[in-house]
């Protein structure tokens, strides 16, 4: 399988960003996903008879996934637990009050956790009624196939 990057032009990059500033303030405007979420990444493949959606969702329980495609727009929601070893959960869940469980000191806190919310635009040649979603080793994968 060969794999090939889109280029873009001299300052497509520059293009891209201020559409995705722009496309930010949007939402924040319009509230389609509050600013309090976090947004994850996302790969878009095109292949011959489909496109594909790779969405980094590791640690996010498949069941805590919402998948809505409407208005030319296909949108993700969920929550995503704050990561912790087991014998660290009832220290860090909420309402844990003074000596119910081990005393944690965090260090470092990098992984966004939470509500999240993301949406990708979708094309519009796609088939929405055989829209596939399949979630394996942390990755939501997601069939958008286009239409005959």
């Amino acid at each position: 399988m060969s794999i090939e990057t889109a280029t873009e032009p001299g300052f497509g990059n520059v293009q891209r960003q201020m559409r995705s500033l722009m496309d930010q303030m949007k939402k924040n405007f319009f509230n389609f996903c509050p600013s309090e979420t976090w947004e994850p990444s996302v790969n878009l493949y095109e292949i011959e008879n489909a496109y594909v959606v790779c969405v980094d969702l590791a640690g996010v329980d498949k069941d805590k996934i919402d998948v809505v495609v409407a208005d030319g727009r296909l949108q993700l929601r969920g929550t995503r637990a704050v990561p912790a070893p087991s014998d660290l959960e009832a220290a860090l869940t909420p309402g844990a009050g003074p000596g119910q469980g081990p005393k944690v000191r965090i260090h470092v806190m990098e992984i966004d956790h939470g509500p999240f919310c993301r949406e990708v635009d979708v094309p519009e040649n796609v088939d929405k009624e055989r829209i596939s979603a399949t979630h394996r080793n942390g990755l939501l994968w997601i069939e958008l196939p286009k239409s005959s």
